[in-house]
């Protein structure tokens, strides 16, 4: 199982999930580390607003890999489902 889990995680490492909004764009990956964010100009509502739905994108994309996986005993509900 663990190694399973290790394996999901260096996929997920892999996945890119982009997010445009309001002239902001952040990029991050599937594991939920934000790689660039790209400000067309300052407006810090923009951009936590931007950076809260990319979050949720990678969240769901971690949902489907554990769905994937067959569940992880009920996790998966707790990553974006």
């Amino acid at each position: 199982m663990r190694d399973q889990a290790m394996r999901m995680q260096k996929e997920l490492a892999l996945e890119e999930i982009i997010h445009e909004e309001n002239g902001i764009k952040v990029v991050m990956s599937g594991d939920q580390k934000v790689r660039q964010i790209i400000i067309g100009s300052q407006n810090d509502e923009r951009i936590v607003k931007a950076v809260n739905k990319a979050i949720e994108k990678s969240q769901q994309v971690a949902a489907k890999k554990i769905q994937s996986m067959g569940g992880l005993g009920g996790l998966g509900g707790m990553l974006g489902n």
